[in-house]
């Protein structure tokens, strides 16, 4: 029998690495200026050209690398950062499995410039698709230029499922923005395009978040600190004030590495219960310093992922600290005892004589003298007691059956309100139960979504425009839906500083916080996508939440007529948008066994 177990070629293995390792430009964007860092560079520069499909460039000056080292980079598992197996528990620097380089190269076109300190001249390195196109010397800073252009150019199915230019766009500003937050002491510049997203001076931990995320952020942000033997912790949480349903800046950093955890998140949110209202959530920007053999970064390739040895203890710390910190800093008095409407009470002094209280009165005053006074009689309308007395003939409820075709062609014309959530109305095959806001939401998202498709926008003036300031990557989502918002009545002009102003909002919207409304629908698109249909989509389903009637309101019964004759209108009864369900049908039959 032959042999059929084969080694794969380099190039081969290369790609499957990259299959990992290289998702998309904003992958290429984190492991290049990761390796920068590692470096020692004091100044990092990143320039991308349509949204890294066409190029990418990481410009550092750190250390470089010699003519062996720049070859030997681009080889699989080739790294400076680890020598032993037993290096993995005490690592220091952001990288080291040796894949980043090898798997870029796997996959685009890639030019290296680099020179060492110590050397006249630098080298230049050409790859394409891992094969080494050439090397000479050349003139260069010191510190490395990488370039890479073509990205997947020889992996069309990968380039194909790209991203639209501003999500990809999107997703290399978070990656950078989470590189750029833990080394606050390191200068970052970014350009778009020729356009420049952020210029980042070295600074301290607390400006470069401002930096990054705007001013307003810095008035809402509280120091948390902690040493203990297990952890030391640092960073800014929000306050109470400024949760917020969607979009909170919310980061965890570990030894100078960005990590997701759930578990911890939930220290934080359990640290602000009842002080903030359920389903909004507080920013924080939280560090962590652990020894390097109590947590494993090696689970994942994109090392976001990590593992801690003492993680319930972490939890319990991290969850004290927070607490402290919102205590410390006075946030729960100003909130329980607002003088704002209250009585002065004035201070005790105890060398102070209180004079005698005086009473005032007519001494001619006699209650025996003068004439009776009769008290007017009430004349009464018995005519009309007697008809509220009599009970008016309601038409009883009929039951129906309501097949698809016709659901409502026979039905109750009275309907009841339960708890102000929903809506009870009798049909044939038993009683219908009907969510009052999620029904208004189907009915809202079908008119937004027709008016968006008709570009028949219906706007009011607000009288005193709202200001909104937006961080970079929210402002390049904003940009991509500004012709669907004006086509649904929105109207927003660019102030400079990525500051906006809101001057007029859809038809309908009244009472809705317009800064609010903006902010949702942008963190609704940032999280969803930015296909053309779905930012439609999007938009519409957020105006339609926040216009459709709140649970609580209490509705007449020719209001609660016209919810059920419109959703019944609709191309879809049963869900909402987003797949929540409207209605329900108690059975007939169901009701009879309950009684029975």
């Amino acid at each position: 029998m032959n042999d059929i177990i084969q080694l794969l070629p380099d190039s081969v293995a290369n790609q499957i690495a990259a299959g990992e390792v290289i998702q998309r430009p904003a992958s290429v964007i984190k492991e290049l200026v990761e390796n920068a860092v590692d470096a020692g560079a004091k100044t990092i520069n990143v320039l991308v050209v349509d949204a890294g499909r066409t190029t990418i460039q990481v410009i550092d000056d750190g250390c470089g690398m010699s003519e062996t080292d720049a070859r030997l980079a681009f080889e699989r598992h080739a790294t400076s950062k680890i020598r032993k197996a037993d290096d993995l528990f005490a690592l220091q620097t952001m990288g080291f499995r040796g894949e980043a380089l090898p798997s870029i190269a796997a996959v685009a076109q890639v030019e290296l410039r680099t020179r060492q300190s110590g050397e006249e001249v630098g080298t230049l390195l050409t790859i394409s698709g891992s094969k080494v196109v050439g090397q000479e010397v050349c003139s260069c800073p010191v510190g490395s230029n990488f370039k890479v252009e073509n990205l997947f150019f020889n992996v069309p199915a990968r380039r194909k499922f790209l991203k639209s230019n501003v999500t990809e766009l999107n997703n290399i500003v978070q990656a950078f923005e989470r590189i750029a937050l833990v080394y606050p002491d390191i200068a970052f510049t970014f350009h778009s395009n020729g356009s420049e997203l952020f210029n980042l001076r070295a600074t301290n931990l607390r400006q470069r978040i401002v930096d990054v995320f705007g001013k307003r952020l810095n008035q809402d942000l509280l120091p948390v600190e902690a040493d203990t033997s297990l952890c030391q912790i640092i960073g800014l949480v929000g306050k109470p004030e400024s949760a917020k349903k969607k979009g909170a800046h919310q980061y965890f950093f570990v030894n100078g590495r960005y990590m997701r955890h759930p578990y911890f998140h939930k220290a934080v949110q359990n640290a602000f219960e009842r002080l903030v209202p359920t389903g909004e959530q507080v920013p924080y920007f939280i560090y962590f310093r652990v020894p390097a053999e109590n947590i494993d970064v090696n689970i994942h390739p994109t090392k976001t992922e990590i593992k801690f040895e003492n993680e319930q203890a972490v939890w319990q710390i991290l969850t004290a600290t927070v607490r402290e910190a919102v205590g410390v800093f006075s946030e729960v008095p100003t909130i329980d005892f607002d003088t704002e409407g209250k009585p002065n009470i004035p201070q005790f002094d105890p060398s102070a004589h209180p004079e005698m209280p005086k009473v005032n009165y007519n001494p001619q005053y006699n209650p025996f003298s003068g004439g009776k006074t009769e008290r007017p009689r009430k004349t009464t309308d018995w005519q009309q007691l007697y008809d509220e007395l009599i009970p008016t003939q309601t038409a009883q409820p009929q039951l129906f059956d309501d097949e698809p075709s016709e659901p409502l062609a026979d039905r109750a014309p009275m309907h009841y309100q339960y708890k102000g959530k929903y809506i009870m109305t009798a049909v044939k095959s038993g009683l219908m139960l009907i969510d009052q806001h999620r029904a208004h939401v189907r009915v809202l998202y079908e008119e937004y979504v027709g008016r968006e498709k008709d570009r028949q926008p219906t706007a009011q003036k607000i009288l005193f425009p709202e200001v909104i300031q937006f961080t970079a990557a929210e402002e390049l989502v904003l940009l991509e839906m500004m012709p669907q918002m004006a086509a649904l009545g929105f109207e927003l002009t660019e102030l400079g500083a990525r500051n906006y102003a809101v001057n007029a909002i859809p038809v309908g919207l009244e009472g809705v916080n317009p800064v609010t409304l903006v902010r949702d629908i942008v963190a609704d698109a940032n999280a969803g996508g930015s296909a053309q249909r779905e930012i439609a989509d999007t938009l519409s389903l957020n105006l339609a939440r926040h216009a459709a009637v709140p649970y609580g309101q209490v509705l007449s019964n020719d209001e609660m007529e016209h919810i059920i004759n419109s959703l019944f209108a609709c191309s879809n009864v049963n869900y909402t948008p987003d797949g929540k369900k409207i209605l329900y049908i108690l059975q007939q039959q169901e009701i009879e066994q309950i009684f029975g």
